[in-house]
């Protein structure tokens, strides 16, 4: 049988301890170093996606998540629930604030509009269906046509599977392709989230940082029809019921213990070429940190008297810091580090190997130095419409999605574009619905000002006249008269009603046209050259996927012969990563060494009771009377709060089972230190840490402070 790329990169290869985000198939290759970490298991059960242990780790479609109970209990992180947590928020019964918790099913409430569970059922690889012989003879658009084309008819014929949600994976930049098959739970309802003071104890401050005394984690459940099929939100359906479930470990945890994380990491950059690297932290990341750290000062100061905007916001304010200390931790670790030099270096190597033959000169050297030249291009286009990128205000943004929706639906179903399909239609609804909880007139229209701003003060000759002309803009605005005309914007649109939105949802290209909406106006106007830009996208693309797979392929070709694994940058799909739990011997900044566990006594040390670090009284008071159950452990005088381990995580890890080698859950992974963050692109051993919430510690918050006896009891604990 003919082996795919990722089998034949491992073959004779040996992995380097705790590196590596593992695909299940790929683990049976490294099994011996499984097995000599501590995985008790086969490795080879790690592959079967519909048996235990990996028939219960479960995707949010942004962050990990597990099933805990044969009722469809879904344990995850704090944060991965936090917007559902502030859209079922109002001043008067502040849930953010306060915790949630369901005596029973009739109490559980529904998560955030669009919430779902995926549950992963098959892995195909479909390479030779998504570039078929036809497709590799094609270049540019015509190329990138021809794949998205095979990409719809390969998702339509696994989406007969009704209730199914199917799509087509790339990995090693456009190399192989995967086809995901996943079951869509379209019922969520939140069951239990700790008070703010314990999911997100610390904030802003403690994120990223160690050490750490976060509770982090909440629970769902999913529901299904009476049939047990996927279904939309009813008073009949009923708790899923999943064929695996995790138990949560008896047993202790100590430091040097093995540990593995089974979850979906988002993105990494690993396999990023020099000229990528360096665009980035010198040019992408500065401008990003700069612009989220704007765009908070405008947010809080806007929702200062305004506790419903507060709410509205929250989620946004807690993503946005989140992503902007950890870009600005990037920076910082690349400042102080030679990735570039290093980079450059290990591609000067691979150009002098391609170059060594004539064979390799034949099969990669084209491509190597295309792939340069097209990324220079794609950088160049990024920066030439940075601020217009930026600009364009959130309402029209919603707009021009509705106006080319339109127009896609006036196409057979099979013909209109990926994400303008019927498949694609109720994350739409649950967006314009969610809008309502999210959205915020006085705070958008300051935002607005600030992007604009930005975007006016480019020379008059580099803005794009049409989007000037389609809003209404002008050389040389003042201050005043850019706010009236903001201002006058909002007092000519609808779409921030719910009624509207939907209608548009299913409107006709001439019902946009013929609409005196400022922001359905300005979308009708900008589509012509919106369709335009798009095609030429696409031509650079499709240029950039053939090049850049080739560059992969001569990578794992190189890296085979060097005698080095080659597992696939991080995609959002279903990985394995395994490690121990391990501290540092020394820290982020003053050196003093770092322990594996922290305990109770650093909450009752850091809680002021307000801010960041307001924990709940009645947490304090279970502190104070050394109430510690059936969750003390001696050689911590204390329970046990988070943990340290050496997985190889990312953004997406968020809420990932954290197992023994008995693939017992002993934790949840949800968040990395400061400095080894930079290990999306550059990983290192020794920095390198994950930070885990104890499960100890949340069994302990249930039962001792929260109450949540019925949980307990659902996890086979009482």
């Amino acid at each position: 049988m003919k082996k795919s790329l990722i089998a034949l990169a491992l073959i004779s290869t040996s992995a380097l301890a705790d590196e590596g985000m593992w695909m299940p198939q790929q683990l049976p290759e490294i099994a011996d170093q499984l097995k000599a970490a501590g995985l008790e298991l086969d490795p080879s059960a790690l592959t079967k996606l519909t048996e235990f242990p990996m028939g219960a780790v479960v995707s949010l479609g942004g962050c990990s998540a597990s099933f805990v109970s044969p009722q469809g209990l879904v344990v995850t992180n704090h944060h991965c629930v936090y917007n559902s947590i502030a859209y079922n928020s109002t001043p008067e019964n502040d849930l953010l604030a306060n915790g949630f918790l369901a005596a029973e099913l009739s109490d559980e409430v529904s998560a955030a509009p669009g919430s779902r569970i995926f549950v992963t059922k098959a892995v195909e690889n479909v390479t030779d269906q998504v570039i078929d012989a036809a497709t590799a003879k094609l270049t540019g658009k015509a190329r990138v046509d021809a794949i998205e084309n095979n990409y719809k008819a390969i998702v339509a014929a696994c989406e007969e599977d009704t209730g199914h949600r199917c799509s087509v994976s790339s990995f090693y930049g456009g190399l192989e392709y995967y086809l995901i098959k996943q079951l869509e739970i379209k019922d969520v309802r939140l069951v239990h989230a700790p008070a703010e003071g314990v999911g997100k104890f610390g904030g802003d401050t403690d994120n990223w940082m160690w050490p750490r005394h976060t509770g982090d984690y909440s629970f769902y459940r999913a529901y299904v029809s009476p049939e047990g099929e996927s279904a939309e939100y009813s008073e009949d359906n009923v708790p899923y019921q999943p064929d695996h479930f995790l138990k949560i470990s008896q047993e202790a945890l100590n430091e040097g213990d093995f540990v593995m994380a089974l979850g979906y990491p988002g993105r990494t950059n690993r396999h990023r070429l020099p000229s990528e690297v360096q665009d980035t932290f010198e040019w992408s990341y500065p401008n990003t940190v700069q612009r989220f750290r704007d765009n908070l000062d405008i947010i809080a100061e806007q929702t200062a008297e305004d506790k419903d905007a507060e709410l509205k916001y929250a989620s946004r304010v807690a993503g946005l810091n989140n992503y902007m200390k950890n870009r600005q931790g990037m920076l910082d670790s690349f400042a102080d580090s030679d990735l570039l030099e290093r980079k450059q270096a290990e591609h000067k190597a691979l150009t002098a190997w391609v170059n060594s033959s004539a064979e390799n000169r034949a099969a990669y050297a084209d491509d190597l130095k295309a792939i340069e030249t097209l990324l220079a291009e794609r950088h160049d286009e990024a920066r030439e419409n940075y601020y217009r990128s930026l600009a364009t205000p959130r309402l029209l943004g919603v707009a021009q999605a509705l106006y080319k929706l339109s127009q896609e639906q006036t196409k057979p179903d099979a013909e209109r574009e990926v994400g303008y399909q019927e498949r694609d239609l109720p994350r739409y609804k649950a967006y314009m619905a969610g809008l309502d909880r999210s959205f915020d007139v006085t705070v958008e229209q300051a935002m607005d000002f600030y992007n604009l701003k930005n975007y006016l003060a480019v020379p008059a000759e580099q803005r794009d006249a049409t989007f000037d002309k389609a809003l209404g803009l002008k050389n040389d605005m003042s201050d005043a008269e850019l706010r009236a005309l903001i201002a006058k914007w909002y007092d000519n649109t609808s779409l921030t009603e719910l009624a509207t939105r939907n209608e548009l949802l299913a409107a006709k290209p001439s019902q946009f046209s013929d609409s005196n909406d400022v922001f359905v106006s300005a979308a009708v106007a900008l589509f012509p050259q919106q369709q335009a830009e798009q095609d030429e996208d696409e031509e650079l693309s499709g240029k950039i996927q053939q090049a850049y797979a080739n560059y992969m392929k001569a990578k794992i070709a190189y890296m085979h012969e060097q005698g080095q694994a080659v597992y696939p940058d991080a995609n959002s799909t279903l990985r394995v990563t395994y490690g121990t739990v391990t501290g540092r011997d020394h820290g982020t900044y003053d050196g003093t060494a770092w322990t594996a566990f922290t305990t109770l006594r650093g909450i009752e040390e850091k809680a002021t009771g307000e801010g960041e670090f307001n924990a709940p009284q009645a947490q304090l008071d279970a502190i104070a009377a050394k109430d510690y159950g059936d969750y003390y452990v001696d050689d911590l005088n204390s329970v046990p709060v988070n943990f340290l381990a050496t997985l190889d995580i990312t953004g997406g890890n968020s809420g990932s089972a954290v197992l023994n080698g008995k693939a017992e859950l002993i934790g949840l992974a949800f968040d990395g230190t400061l400095d080894s963050i930079i290990s999306d692109w550059d990983f290192n051993i020794d920095n390198t840490r994950s930070i885990q919430v104890d499960s100890r510690f949340m069994l302990w918050q249930m039962e001792k402070v929260d109450g949540a006896d019925n949980l307990l009891k659902e996890l086979g604990l009482q």
